[in-house]
């Protein structure tokens, strides 16, 4: 086929061209498919597939991933069950975990390997949206013959990667169809519904991580939810990935306790907190910004180390 031929031809030369890697993230892909994973453009290969063994134990290690997206993806499932498209939930290695499509369009997308089970990482099928999103830690939008092999340039795919509680890569969705009149823009609104669904999936694996905390939304200009997870005395306990960059967070600083407060640069919630409580929480507070050191918290507090070492003793914070 003239259009297989060409594409063919096409990866080969932009593939090779170093300067078009750099400034195209499909192009990079492409060169990572050919120089990293060994395939080549012109291969009739299905993406591989798991044994029923190999699957069940995915999906037992996603338990908790896909306990909490089910509902997400129903939701979206019925908002684009007409545009003939499919629905994919698949982990950090694009393993395929749960799938929504419609019957009349099952044979379809089963023949391209869109399907649970499978594997669609850049490894397994080269570039395309659930891969490419995994490898570059970001949402993509596939179209056509911007997919790497040429049995698949009849695909549209639009992904976005979901995060665990500590902002590492923890899933991706899909949506992906095979319809010949997919536009760039109808792919664009499929795009932000998926990164809307994943961000939503993201934010209920959150919650459930930190299911005792008090929840913060920070107010962050950035993809994804810009979530903060608060204990009592005010200290963060987590953070998305989100709040992670916007507030320049990492384990690191979560570990050694930081106040909400201070991040966020407002006052100290709680007055209507009892007395020990809320002192508690400012001793707290300012033991963290002294890093631990007694004596510099106890000269922040204009009090003696004594004091503060019976205050300590009696709320509990030795």
């Amino acid at each position: 086929m003239p259009a297989v031929r060409d594409h063919t031809e096409h990866v080969y030369r932009t593939a090779q061209q170093s300067s078009a890697a750099v400034s195209s993230p499909v192009a990079a892909s492409w060169r990572r498919c050919m120089t990293l994973h060994g395939l080549a453009p012109e291969e009739a290969r299905l993406p591989w597939r798991l044994a029923d063994g190999d699957f069940r134990q995915a999906r037992e290690r996603s338990g908790v991933l896909i306990a909490e997206a089910v509902g997400e993806l129903d939701r979206l499932f019925a908002v684009i069950v007409k545009a003939g498209c499919c629905l994919l939930l698949t982990d950090e290695k694009g393993i395929a975990l749960e799938r929504r499509g419609a019957g009349g369009d099952d044979a379809d997308f089963r023949g391209v390997g869109l399907w649970s089970g499978t594997v669609w990482s850049e490894a397994s099928v080269g570039t395309n949206g659930i891969g490419t999103a995994i490898a570059d830690d970001r949402p993509v939008v596939i179209h056509r013959d911007q997919h790497f092999l040429s049995r698949n340039i009849g695909l549209s795919c639009a992904t976005a990667p979901i995060r665990d509680e500590a902002g590492r890569l923890a899933a991706a969705l899909d949506i992906s169809t095979c319809r010949d009149d997919a536009s760039e823009a109808t792919l664009a609104i499929l795009s932000q519904a998926v990164r809307d669904a994943a961000a939503r999936i993201e934010a209920n694996l959150f919650r459930r991580a930190f299911a005792e905390a008090r929840i913060v939304l920070v107010p962050a200009d950035r993809q994804g939810p810009a979530l903060l997870a608060v204990d009592r005395d005010d200290l963060v306990l987590g953070a998305t990935r989100a709040a992670r960059q916007w507030l320049g967070l990492d384990d690191k600083r979560i570990a050694a306790g930081i106040p909400a407060s201070d991040l966020l640069q407002e006052g100290v919630p709680g007055d209507g907190a009892e007395l020990p409580d809320a002192e508690r929480a400012a001793l707290r507070r300012v033991l963290s910004r002294a890093n631990g050191n007694v004596s510099m918290a106890a000269d922040l507090l204009g009090i003696s180390r004594a004091t503060l070492y019976r205050k300590m003793k009696r709320l509990s914070l030795n």
